[in-house]
């Protein structure tokens, strides 16, 4: 099946939250209104003129995409022309084949497409900063910025990650 097929037949957002039991729904939505951006990245998002298309391959129950679910959420709610959809991880690993990492299908998984849904780019788990601050080894940091993580406090890390990824 193509990407294309894929996002055609996956949830929106809004669906996806209305489809999850409550408990991780209100998690993501408090995120969602804990979402804090700069002007400067605001006016990026608003800026990006071409359609988008991104394909997340998500679970309710994962802690990485109630984190990152509602950051990508947001881009899309500032731009019409980036377009979000959710397709569960269980039953469609096979398309998640060349996203493993350590030869694990990991999630979130962000596949980013442009206007002929032709693969971009990804993003895959965590926000580029705390795989940096993991890769250093201090246990101190890790464990803090872990938590700060868990938090939210880097959703905005991950919108920056993703449109980098969009250009």
């Amino acid at each position: 099946m193509l990407l294309k097929d894929l996002f055609h037949k996956a949830m929106t957002f809004r669906e996806f939250l209305e489809s999850i039991e409550e408990v991780y729904k209100d998690k993501m939505e408090k995120i969602t209104k804990q979402v804090v951006i700069d002007k400067e990245l605001e006016e990026k998002i608003k800026s990006i003129d071409k359609e988008t298309y991104i394909l997340v391959f998500a679970e309710a129950w994962c802690p990485d995409c109630q984190i990152n679910l509602p950051g990508v959420s947001f881009i899309s709610s500032l731009n019409e022309k980036i377009h979000l959809k959710i397709l569960s991880r269980e039953g469609n690993e096979i398309f998640m084949e060349k996203y493993k990492v350590n030869g694990k299908p990991k999630i979130p998984t962000f596949i980013v497409m442009d206007e002929k849904f032709n693969e971009i780019g990804v993003f895959i788990e965590i926000p580029t900063i705390i795989k940096d601050i993991i890769s250093r080894g201090n246990e101190a940091e890790t464990i803090v910025s872990k938590r700060k993580y868990k938090k939210g406090e880097y959703v905005k890390d991950t919108i920056s990650d993703v449109l980098k990824i969009i250009g």
